[in-house]
């Protein structure tokens, strides 16, 4: 399932170097992604592409590799939609903070609904398969487990737009898919890219006290497992075109933020006794529901899934920004 194209690449010979066009494998399934420059994007991105699709990511930031597309321009959105032909869609793309939701909810808006009814109606018009990416948010987390069929009930600003985005996504395509994923984790840029890596400094830091939420139940989940998911779930999809609808999928470890804390304190072999847990329901910020655990049978019955150990994963997470080098010896070799 390969095209030829050419491509130009630079070929080294003694004293000079010279520009020559070559023959590459074009993988013939197209897959488009947006938000390919943030946390979960990237994982998307580099899964497709390592398994034998053509992906093209795209995002608000311009990078290598990526085209840079403003989502709430429309005819931009058509021209890169048709022109690339892609047959399937994954949109990671999203105003993902629940507090900036709430101080900004007119632009949170635009982005999780409006332009994501508007991607889904773009790709109804050429065929594509649309995975929307949202939230185990939109359930207030009073009766968990939930499965796809409960009803949801957001609590904040930000699980009520991701609703809105999958109702405008099913609307106007009815084949497209939800995938309702929780709070994640991964390879960042950053560590400010995750609530939970963003949590190392107070970790390695033990010379100061840290109070760790201790209330609120999250099931952490690798970035790439989920854009493994994705990938099955296309190519499930290209298979049998009655996949659609709503999906779940969420790591199976059930921690608080102090518990994960503690665990990648753990992991890196580094003190914990700074880290103060903190029993008492949050009062600042966005409200949270307490568990919101995705029952997630209705993938792994479709053979769809993969998941990756918290301590491993985060390891392989966090290992890029130990402040102390010589843990590494200890923990890696």
């Amino acid at each position: 399932m390969v095209g030829r194209e050419k491509e130009l690449k630079i070929r080294f010979v003694p004293g000079r170097c010279e520009l020559v066009q070559e023959d590459v494998d074009i993988p013939s399934r197209r897959a488009l992604i947006t938000g390919a420059t943030g946390l979960l994007g990237r994982a998307v991105f580099k899964e497709f592409n390592e398994n034998n699709w053509n992906a093209v990511g795209c995002g608000r930031r311009a990078q290598p590799r990526f085209e840079q597309i403003n989502l709430l321009d429309s005819i931009a959105v058509h021209d890169i939609i048709h022109d690339f032909q892609p047959h399937v869609i994954v949109h990671c793309a999203a105003e993902r903070r629940p507090d900036v939701v709430e101080s900004q909810p007119d632009a949170a808006s635009q982005l999780n609904v409006a332009a994501s009814g508007n991607l889904a109606k773009e790709a109804a018009g050429v065929g594509a398969f649309l995975i929307y990416i949202s939230t185990d948010y939109v359930f207030d987390g009073t009766s968990p487990p939930y499965k796809e069929t409960d009803t949801p009930n957001p609590l904040n600003l930000y699980g009520k737009t991701k609703l809105e985005g999958e109702k405008a996504v099913l609307e106007n395509n009815e084949g497209a898919a939800v995938l309702r994923i929780p709070v994640l984790y991964g390879e960042g840029e950053r560590l400010e890219e995750s609530a939970v890596t963003v949590m190392f400094d107070k970790v390695q830091f033990s010379n100061k006290s840290a109070n760790m939420d201790h209330w609120q139940q999250r099931f952490p989940t690798n970035v790439k497992d989920v854009a493994a998911v994705c990938r099955q779930l296309a190519e499930k999809r290209m298979l049998d075109p009655s996949v659609k609808g709503t999906f779940h999928w969420s790591g199976n470890e059930q921690m608080t933020k102090y518990e994960m804390a503690c665990a990648i304190a753990d992991a890196f072999n580094l003190p914990s006794s700074h880290l103060r847990p903190i029993t008492d329901c949050p009062v600042v910020g966005a409200l949270r529901p307490r568990n919101a655990q995705l029952d997630c049978s209705k993938l792994e019955m479709l053979g769809i899934g993969q998941r990756t150990p918290f301590r491993a994963g985060i390891k392989e997470s966090l290992w890029p920004f130990l402040v102390d080098k010589r843990w590494r010896q200890t923990v890696f070799h």
